[in-house]
């Protein structure tokens, strides 16, 4: 599977590494652990990450984005990762590369590069990155392994999703073998100062349901002016205050910006990615997120999500 994109690697000198717009801890993950294994396995190749902020993430050590012209694209490889549709990935200039590859575990929505490396049998990107290099017989390191285990670590849930599997833990323990922290990476994750605690009890009180026991939140844009914190802490970051209700199988978190109404799909049982895909969204079965243009359309999929229930 990973032979083409291998041969790619070494027969490039510069190599550009992409992902999606809005990075998650897999997105950054991936793509720092990538940089990482590239640059410590071709010493000789020049090797970037671009892309919009970290934001939530910025802990994460290399997460800050090179910056290059235009013209660096002309002879180059760009890898995309962590990234299911075109609309998705931050820096357009991907297309511009000599040639493009793709790593995915996301469920396939379109042909984006050249070559494709595509599985949703990993539970992240992260994942699929590690078992790249194993299979390949690139050196891991302290740095690109505490990168990749960050990833794989965010995108399982602390391993508790049902994509966390033999695989995840085969490759997790491969990560292992090199000497970096675990509690650092933990207590960046998930440590909260108490204003945080606090933000997490509003967004509690905040929760309605349906009349098929769909939880829901939703945060208007004045709202979301008046909290005074980052969109992603809003949107992302609150939508796991509505995961453990007993009884609740769907839940959504709605999140208005100057955007449109950011929404973060989960389930515990039910496929929701032909929800998120029908409203230009993708991502996993139980996993997914789309942005859509106002509330009546986020009402919309609400009812979507409501009559998927039923069947």
């Amino acid at each position: 599977m990973f032979q083409e994109l291998f041969n790619k690697i070494k027969a490039f000198d510069t190599i550009i590494i992409h992902r999606h717009k809005n990075p998650d801890g897999d997105a950054l993950g991936s793509q720092i652990g990538l940089k990482h294994i590239l640059s410590e396995n071709f010493p000789v190749k020049t090797v970037y990450a671009v892309g919009d902020g970290a934001g939530h993430y910025g802990f994460m050590d290399g997460s800050t984005m090179d910056e290059i012209p235009d013209a660096v694209y002309e002879n180059a490889l760009a890898i995309v990762l962590d990234t299911s549709a075109g609309h998705l990935i931050s820096d357009g200039r991907y297309a511009t590369a000599k040639s493009t590859a793709r790593m995915d575990h996301h469920i396939f929505v379109e042909k984006l590069c050249d070559t494709e490396v595509t599985d949703t049998s990993y539970e992240s990107c992260c994942g699929l990155v590690t078992d790249f290099a194993l299979q390949c017989g690139l050196r891991l390191s302290p740095a690109s392994a505490k990168a990749l285990y960050t990833g794989m670590v965010t995108d399982s849930g602390r391993f508790r999703y049902d994509s966390t599997s033999a695989k995840t833990f085969r490759l997790a323990s491969a990560l292992m073998e090199q000497n970096f922290d675990l509690n650092d990476i933990y207590r960046k994750l998930y440590a909260d100062d108490f204003q945080k605690i606090r933000l997490k009890a509003q967004f509690v009180l905040k929760i309605k349901f349906t009349d098929c026991n769909v939880a829901y939140i939703y945060t208007t844009a004045e709202e979301l002016e008046e909290l005074n914190v980052d969109t992603f802490t809003v949107s992302r970051g609150m939508v796991g205050t509505m995961a453990d209700i007993k009884g609740v199988d769907i839940w959504v978190n709605f999140t208005e910006t100057e955007q449109g109404v950011l929404c973060e799909l989960r389930s515990s049982k039910y496929n929701i990615n032909p929800i998120a895909v029908r409203y230009g969204g993708g991502g996993h079965a139980k996993a997914s997120g789309a942005t859509v243009a106002n509330k009546e359309i986020a009402m919309q999929m609400l009812s979507d999500l409501d009559a998927l229930t039923k069947e």
